[in-house]
């Protein structure tokens, strides 16, 4: 049963987050100032508790969905929880989803307003990574415009751009296919250089990443400075501090280092903070609102996103090793008809009709599609975590098949498998679940990093690879140049973001379940050195996803009343 929605104020006080660090945004949203970092209370930090899943499948697992449900059930159990998720970007929005604020009894509310823009953190990411591009292609031209005489009318010294190795491209928190290659300063003149270019959406930006591994705003302001916009005609980097830029992008995202706070259907609070994808960045929300929400609650329930090949990993791999915000068990959620589809005898798309083998009840198909299971179960637990299998019910899902499931996953080294109802029941249809996520987060735990730091770049891909069962990984000519290039800048010790398909554990889409016996061919390597890490492009991936030809948005709408339709 859904709560009246309660003032913010009450919602922040609810938490024990004293009034002058809450800065409302209307009656329902408040950001919440990071000075409360410095405002311990004598409190001792609570549980980190984080959610993946098995591999995606267009039918969905309810990732979300059991993040929110289950901090309403650890609540509903008498103990302070606070649920930390990614803010959605507009691309998804309107290009697939339709939404992302969980659902049912376990959903974030207003919804419309997580959905649509919330206090403008990802606008303010948009405007400050383009102003860099703006910067960078205005000194281009002045230098080019002025030559020699750049410095003595400027006072400035050359940065002698090399107009093939500008690699801060646009952004836009768009599907826009059209804008991923296009041409700039057309003309020339005082259009400025003509030159190819391209558009990111802004949830690949680098910022967006720093903003949700920033430890505070100074940090993030040095992390700024470290970005590499572009590389000198003698192959050295150029920063966004020497491009003199980083300063001003900082201002512009003053506001966005708070964190957002909202509520759910049953007035648990949530912190929505930065919105990384994890097949193309680390995809996980902000260390600040993980820091902020342990030292306020008992329990913190926070979301990678994809699988535990994609978000979960990158949790480990970056933000715990650069942060050391450390999780205490591991949550899987998995569903009925995704283990199914997972199977690998049905090639389902967004929008198509759902097999019938897939909605009745069939056990000999979920035997099969249920090692992906196994498999995500066995990664998790390979950081030194309990993992915990959470089972989204759906209506159609029969008992045979339930007890199934939980019988194999305990076989499997589940630490406990339950069955989730928050979409129907909210905190009471995730009481099971949180009972066993109690248990697992008071067992002693110590985590396990699958290499060093000091380990070399080729080492760690070939580690990373073989982690998801590939025979080895085969690197392009590109690819190797680009390893020489990072050990001579003395950054080959940074982790790796591996960019690559979330419907596969291998980088091919097409290859369903638990593959076997496959390499994974590497394009290139690039650095994130404001966010601190490598990333390594598996396959074909788009960093500007396009638009279906069945979009979200051609469902949405607002009645005379003024009524958002369409959106869930």
């Amino acid at each position: 049963m859904k709560m009246p929605l309660r003032p913010i104020t009450e919602i922040a006080e609810k938490c024990n987050i004293p009034e002058q660090y809450v800065l409302p945004y209307g009656k329902h949203v408040a950001k919440i100032d990071l000075s409360i970092l410095n405002d311990k209370q004598n409190r001792a930090d609570g549980k980190l508790v984080l959610v993946t899943a098995i591999t995606p499948t267009p039918l969905g697992e309810g990732k979300t969905v059991n993040t929110i449900g289950l901090s309403e059930g650890l609540n509903y159990l008498g103990k302070s929880a606070i649920a930390c998720i990614r803010q959605p970007s507009l691309g998804p929005v309107f290009g697939v989803k339709g939404g992302a604020a969980g659902g049912g009894q376990a959903e974030v509310l207003p919804m419309e307003t997580l959905n649509l823009h919330l206090t403008g953190d990802i606008h303010a990411i948009t405007a400050a990574h383009d102003l860099a591009s703006a910067a960078l292609d205005s000194r281009l031209y002045h230098e080019e415009r002025l030559g020699d005489e750049f410095t003595t009318q400027t006072g400035l010294p050359r940065l002698n751009i090399d107009v093939n190795r500008i690699v801060w491209k646009r952004v836009i928190d768009h599907n826009d296919r059209a804008l991923r290659n296009i041409t700039v300063g057309v003309g020339g003149g005082v259009n400025g250089i003509e030159r190819r270019d391209g558009f990111e959406i802004t949830a690949a930006s680098e910022l967006m990443a720093i903003l949700a591994l920033a430890s505070d705003l100074h940090d993030m302001r040095t992390r700024i400075g470290r970005i590499i916009l572009a590389y000198n005609t003698h192959g050295e980097p150029i920063t966004a501090e020497q491009l003199e830029v980083a300063g001003a992008m900082t201002v512009l995202l003053k506001n966005a280092i708070n964190p957002n706070l909202m509520q759910t259907v049953e007035n648990t609070p949530v912190l929505i903070h930065a919105g990384p994808f994890a097949n193309i960045a680390h995809g996980n929300s902000s260390v600040i609102a993980d820091r902020i929400a342990l030292q306020l609650a008992d329990y913190v329930i926070t979301e990678a996103g994809f699988g535990s090949d994609m978000g979960m990993e990158k949790f480990f791999n970056i933000k715990y090793r650069q942060a050391g915000v450390k999780a205490s068990c591991v949550v899987l959620v998995a569903t009925v008809r995704s283990l199914k589809s997972n199977s690998g005898k049905y090639n389902i798309k967004p929008g198509q009709a759902i097999p019938k083998e897939i909605s009745e009840s069939n056990v000999e198909l979920l035997e099969i599609g249920a090692a992906n299971l196994a498999w995500h179960i066995n990664n998790a637990k390979s950081y030194g975590l309990q993992v915990i299998v959470a089972i989204n019910r759906f209506p159609h899902d029969s008992e045979e098949e339930l007890a199934f499931l939980q019988k194999y996953a305990i076989e499997h080294g589940a630490f406990a498998c339950e069955v989730s109802e928050v979409f129907t029941q909210g905190g009471k249809g995730a009481e099971k679940l949180a009972k066993h996520v109690i248990k697992a987060c008071d067992m002693p735990s110590e985590i396990k990093l699958p290499y060093p730091d000091s380990m070399s770049l080729m080492d760690k891909i070939q580690t990373m690879v073989k982690k998801y069962g590939a025979n080895k990984a085969n690197l392009s000519e590109t690819a190797l140049k680009n390893i020489k290039e990072i050990e001579a800048l003395k950054l080959d010790h940074l982790p790796l973001c591996i960019a690559k398909t979330p419907m596969s554990i291998s980088a091919d889409a097409n290859l369903k379940n638990v593959p076997t016996d496959f390499d994974v061919d590497i394009s290139h390597l690039a650095i994130s050195a404001g966010a601190s890490f490598i990333r390594v492009y598996a396959g074909n991936v788009m960093t500007m996803p396009g638009l279906g030809t069945n979009p979200a948005y051609r469902h949405i709408d607002i009645d005379k009343d003024g009524n958002i339709v369409g959106l869930s």
